[in-house]
């Protein structure tokens, strides 16, 4: 299990970065790509190494830990998986490889496709330095148009790139990505309804191409929820002094909604419940909303069952459990 903080390597190259760098400059640059980014504007308004470096201090922390959640998950059940390469689609600054890097050792080859130049020359200067990431290609233009050209990858991420594309593109892009992963395809995307939908409907695709789901559900059968409520997750992480006046916050922590799912060509051999909200703990017992292979359950656990209440007491939302009942 890799930590939701950025890696100290990362930590230094954006410390370097941030030498004479105004952080009022930054809060604003940051807050207009981000009004850009809701209105449908993606990375296409970051034209700037300064607008790249605002985009990178205020996205990466949050990117990363969602980025980092979700490999967990993928590793907790598929931990046989030992990828070589890997391939990051729509990279930006390189979040997502970072996480990777940190998540599988196994990791030697990088590749990282994404249109903006801006962001793959940020991205090219924070891994300059890495241990790992200093040899990582960036392969300019669309992700739908250039993976054609690119070599398949054990392991292919998508990180917040599918809400950026229409939804006839995003199956296109998602045929293409399947095509190009030998192993596994992790996407993840913001923990919104719309986010949930889009991931929704790239499961179902990729289900109906023979892909087993690894993680975040325990099955490959439609989703057990229904609406108003939606599947998401949340990750917590601490915020940097410098992250704290680019966000314009005074909290030292920050909560990322998000909302993934990890694929692999072959079946897990087994498979958990997954916690789906905060668990209720009271004191006769502890209440946990569970996703099972039968469906959403609703699992109570009694504290006079000492063993399996002190093991209840642990879960967390996200994790994946043997549930008592």
């Amino acid at each position: 299990m890799i930590s939701p903080t950025l890696p100290a390597e990362l930590k230094a190259a954006l410390d370097g970065k941030l030498q004479g760098f105004s952080r009022t400059d930054a809060a604003q640059r940051s807050q207009k790509i981000s009004t850009a980014y809701r209105a449908g504007g993606g990375s296409g308004t970051i034209k700037s190494e300064a607008d790249a470096l605002a985009y990178a201090l205020a996205r990466m922390p949050a990117t990363y830990a969602a980025v980092a959640a979700s490999l967990n998950a993928l590793g907790e059940i598929a931990s046989d998986l030992a990828p070589e390469t890997l391939l990051d689609v729509g990279a930006g600054p390189g979040t997502a490889s970072w996480a990777a890097a940190e998540a599988f050792p196994t990791l030697q080859d990088f590749t990282l496709l994404d249109a903006n130049a801006t962001l793959s020359r940020l991205a090219l200067d924070l891994a300059r330095d890495s241990t790992r990431l200093a040899e990582c290609r960036y392969l300019p233009g669309e992700a739908g148009v250039n993976l054609a050209e690119v070599s398949p990858a054990d392991l292919v991420i998508a990180s917040y790139i599918i809400g950026e594309l229409s939804e006839a593109d995003q199956r296109k892009l998602t045929e293409a990505m399947w095509a190009k992963a030998r192993h596994a395809l992790v996407v993840i995307e913001p923990g919104t309804p719309a986010g949930y939908a889009r991931i929704l409907a790239l499961r179902q695709q990729l289900i109906a191409r023979g892909a087993y789901v690894v993680a975040p559900c325990p099955h490959e059968r439609s989703c057990p929820l229904t609406a108003p409520d939606w599947c998401h997750f949340s990750q917590r992480l601490p915020r940097s002094q410098a992250h704290r006046q680019i966000k314009g916050a005074e909290v030292p922590f920050e909560d990322e909604r998000f909302i993934y799912v990890a694929l692999t060509r072959t079946a897990p051999e087994s498979r958990a419940a997954r916690v789906l909200a905060p668990p209720d703990v009271g004191k006769a017992e502890i209440t946990a909303k569970l996703c099972t292979e039968e469906g959403v359950a609703l699992a109570k656990v009694p504290r006079r069952d000492k063993a399996a209440y002190a093991s209840a007491r642990r879960w967390r939302w996200g994790d994946a459990v043997i549930a008592e009942s």
